[in-house]
């Protein structure tokens, strides 16, 4: 318990809706990240909470949840994909820790699930890529400028087009 003396009365209410966002593409950003067991016992779920940087939904949260290890063998390969596909794009190859993918902006398409018995409709993010050049795009005016990605810091390019001019992360084998 925590003695508050709030007046709600003397302060506008957060006018943020709790309706999903619409579907599409959105650059995000993973803020958070956990691995979880399953309610059904049945293995492990990546949980990645997204935050969108740009656009009319900027700072608005989005959730994944990728079953990494799972005792069908099917679900578990799907959910392996998708975490590959979220580690390129973020240009995370080698992941060891969750922790890697955090605070690098990429492309999340997100879709909206509809509304279902006890459930009320909700996003799910089905997809991921990389921000094309590598970096996310500059804030809306007056919003906050999204966080540089830690590898789209690079020297201005030389004069004569370079040989290979694929992100670094494209470039490993």
């Amino acid at each position: 318990m925590a003695i508050l003396n709030f007046d709600a009365s003397t302060v506008t209410p957060d006018s943020t809706s709790i309706s999903p966002v619409p579907a599409g593409i959105y650059v995000a950003q993973v803020v958070d990240s956990d691995v979880k067991p399953l309610k059904s016992g049945n293995g492990e779920a990546l949980s990645l909470t997204f935050k969108i940087l740009d656009g009319p939904h900027i700072n608005r949260q989005v959730w994944a949840s990728l079953n990494i290890r799972h005792s069908n063998a099917q679900a578990q390969q799907i959910a392996q994909a998708q975490l590959s596909a979220l580690c390129h794009a973020a240009g995370v190859i080698r992941l060891q820790d969750s922790a890697m993918l955090h605070n690098r902006p990429v492309r999340i398409r997100v879709k909206v699930r509809e509304a279902d018995g006890q459930y009320a409709a909700r996003n799910e993010v089905t997809g991921f890529e990389a921000i094309p050049g590598g970096a996310a795009p500059a804030a809306s005016a007056g919003k906050p400028a999204a966080p540089a990605a830690p590898w789209a810091s690079a020297p201005a390019a030389p004069a004569a087009p370079a040989a290979n001019t694929a992100a670094p992360w494209a470039q490993r084998a």
